[in-house]
């Protein structure tokens, strides 16, 4: 699609605002999402509703030239109405990979006709994923982790396979106990007592506080190896799971944490993550 006014960007997506300030482009972006929480300029600016439940009215009142939307934004009937509108709608793809990060930063780059700084941003976290990769290979055993989105009338809603929570306990050298899974499903009580997490990966800060107390009394955890050492590990939400130029930086912390008693070597200072998390 070609873009004639890249000047007044609305940003939907935490990936997709993150990118575009990592490129220097925060000064473009005119209003974001509700999961555009990093860096501090976005929080500051105008905010149009969740990244999935947007209304053309709020979008529109900010009089964008440009909208980007991570996949998945809508409703669909939405971003309908906003095509009709005349605003060019750019959806950015989304997954859940290293090198899904780097087609991001491209797709965002080129979108914004800063195909040069895209190609930069993207080397410089290709090599930053590629140095974590090499130091966590080496970390042995791999604990047995579990991701908890959430916690509600008994019930753990976990992490299962094709999910960002299960990419990062895997780049971060973990094993997820609940691979079984497709998406993000309430945990059965048996299957999750007999996977015997040795931890268990909450997101900070949010929506619902997830506090050992709350999820070691639960029948899928308590009893189990977690339970038994109180290991919850708590990451900021959009840092943990929004597979941007911070992810890299995400690993490490993870892995880290995941892994007690050990030493990485740091990943290079960069400007786009030198921010603390919310």
């Amino acid at each position: 699609m070609s873009v004639a006014d890249t000047s007044r960007i609305v940003s939907i997506g935490s990936s997709v605002t993150e990118i575009l300030f990592a490129l220097g482009l925060g000064d473009r972006v005119i209003a974001v999402d509700q999961t555009s929480v990093y860096p501090a300029a976005a929080r500051a600016l105008p905010n149009v509703s969740y990244s999935r439940t947007l209304a053309p009215e709020g979008v529109l009142s900010v009089a964008p030239s440009l909208i980007l939307a991570i996949e998945g934004a809508g409703p669909r009937s939405t971003l309908d109405v906003l095509e009709r509108a005349s605003v060019p709608v750019v959806i950015i793809p989304d997954a859940q990979s290293p090198e899904a990060v780097v087609r991001k930063i491209e797709a965002v780059a080129a979108a914004v006709g800063e195909e040069a700084k895209g190609r930069a941003l993207a080397e410089a976290v290709r090599a930053d994923f590629a140095a974590i990769e090499a130091s966590v290979s080496g970390l042995k055993p791999a604990p047995r982790a579990v991701f908890v989105l959430s916690a509600a009338n008994g019930t753990a809603v976990v992490g299962g396979n094709e999910t960002s929570a299960d990419a990062m306990l895997r780049l971060a050298g973990a094993t997820n106990t609940m691979k079984g899974l497709k998406g993000y499903k309430p945990a059965v009580d048996e299957a999750a007592f007999s996977a015997d997490p040795e931890v268990v990966v909450v997101m900070q800060g949010g929506g619902q506080v997830l506090t050992a107390d709350m999820l070691f009394s639960l029948p899928a955890f308590k009893g189990t190896t977690a339970a038994q050492n109180q290991r919850l590990l708590a990451l900021p939400g959009s840092y943990l799971l929004g597979f941007g130029p911070r992810t890299p930086q995400a690993v490490r912390d993870l892995a880290v944490a995941l892994h007690p008693g050990i030493t990485l070597p740091a990943l290079p200072s960069r400007s786009w993550s030198a921010e603390p998390n919310p």
